[in-house]
């Protein structure tokens, strides 16, 4: 129910993986929170990020802490001495049964965990993750032949 005082937050995306939905089969998504300082904010505001290579990870075998690993948030231009590292690994926020999920998840044989977009849901940063397993070259021709017979029906319908 709501309130006068308050509002609705908007989600704004900053950034998304698309090369991950042709690369990797997207079995399960979650949303987690990402700690970060403050000149990254800036530059993440600035759209100044690469998801391209980045990969989320767990620290060591026995624990429930899931970080951001190879996630290039580049240096803020108006930093001063205290500006961040582009390539730090950025700890994940998840809660504790979504961390259990994650970890057997990436147990299984083949899953992965990769960053699938990046978004600002009103003052908070967002990062949408996803269980993924690799597609094989076969499986991508397959995709990429579908969608263009798709498209090829889309426009027969549409004339």
């Amino acid at each position: 129910m709501k309130t006068e005082g308050t509002r609705e937050r908007s989600k704004k995306i900053v950034a998304k993986n698309r090369k991950a939905y042709h690369d990797f089969e997207v079995i399960q998504t979650f949303e987690a929170g990402i700690a970060l300082q403050g000149t990254e904010v800036k530059s993440i505001r600035q759209g100044k990020i690469s998801l391209q290579e980045a990969y989320a990870s767990f620290k060591s075998v026995d624990s429930l802490e899931l970080y951001l690993l190879n996630f290039h948030i580049s240096p803020y231009d108006f930093g001063n001495i205290a500006n961040h590292e582009p390539k730090r690994p950025r700890k994940l926020l998840l809660k504790h049964r979504e961390l259990v999920k994650l970890k057997t998840a990436i147990q299984e044989k083949g899953f992965t965990l990769i960053p699938l977009g990046i978004y600002f849901w009103g003052p908070f940063l967002k990062i949408e993750l996803g269980v993924v397993k690799a597609k094989r070259k076969y499986d991508k021709r397959e995709a990429v032949k579908e969608r263009d017979s798709e498209r090829e029906i889309r426009q027969k319908f549409r004339v």
